[in-house]
């Protein structure tokens, strides 16, 4: 009689922490999945949940809400429960949460920012990042407006990677492409660079930790440390700080390419900045 192969389990990675933003649970574009995927994979002692993991401004819209949506708040709930401190920092798309920062919930903290303690004595400030966006601080409409045709951008890329798939071809992000020529045209990403360095220095901290703008980064800018931890949308990726205090930006690769998550180089990073 066959025996049936076992499939290997992926292998865990420890983390001290990890730092993940912008799923936007609720819509179409979320790589929820992927993300149930990647949590099987990693463990961590604190998990920073750095705003828009839940898309109010959709849900208002018409509600979208999949078994797998769930599944990732309840494998977070559990991880919460089984002592993984929790720490939630609402963004613009799920500001609605805005009203209980300060609050706790057992193993679950809501702040609006935070300061995270890296094992080496250095400290982040961790926060969303949407104040320190122009169009979105003080033309909301825009955002609005900007947030339509962004997700127009990203139904047309679900057909498009449905085409490349037929050819064998990987995964390539269409909305991510238009959407970083677009705003390096105005500067956009190194305005809001800047724009959080120079909040992280005012607050007397030697790195600043974001998401918002779904567009990963690690980079030294002066004296402060700038990490953007991406998205779960187009790019899945995560910032992960390990045991020795050092920090890692990882692209999730879905297991049926059998490929586990690798750390981005640097110098990679700053080729597509």
């Amino acid at each position: 009689m066959p025996v049936t192969p076992l499939t290997p389990r992926p292998e865990v990675k420890h983390y001290r922490a990890l730092f993940i933003s912008d799923i936007h649970l609720g819509t179409k574009a979320s790589q929820a999945a992927a993300f149930l995927e990647f949590l099987k994979t990693v463990e961590a002692e604190k998990i920073y949940l750095v705003g828009d993991i839940v898309d109010f401004w959709r849900i208002r819209r018409g509600v979208y809400w999949p078994q797998y949506h769930n599944d990732v708040l309840q494998k977070l709930l559990r991880r919460a429960r089984k002592g993984t401190e929790l720490i939630v920092i609402p963004g613009n798309h799920d500001e609605v949460l805005r009203d209980y920062c300060g609050a706790s919930f057992g193993a679950i903290r809501v702040e609006r920012d935070t300061i995270h303690e890296a094992a080496d004595g250095k400290r982040y400030l961790v926060m969303h990042g949407d104040e320190f966006d122009v169009v979105v601080r003080y033309a909301k409409w825009i955002a609005f407006l900007g947030d339509g045709a962004y997700n127009f951008a990203l139904w047309i890329n679900t057909h498009f990677n449905t085409m490349r798939r037929w050819f064998g071809l990987p995964y390539w992000s269409l909305s991510a492409y238009l959407k970083h020529k677009v705003k390096r045209a105005v500067n956009y990403i190194g305005e809001f660079e800047a724009a959080l360095v120079q909040e992280a220095a005012r607050r007397g901290t030697q790195g600043v930790i974001c998401g918002h703008i779904h567009h990963a980064a690690k980079r030294q800018i002066g004296e402060v440390t700038y990490i953007n931890t991406g998205d779960w949308v187009e790019s899945c990726t995560a910032v992960a700080e390990t045991q020795a205090g050092t920090f890692e930006i990882i692209r999730w690769t879905p297991a049926i390419s059998g490929v586990r998550p690798q750390p981005i180089p640097d110098e990679e990073l700053e080729a597509a900045a």
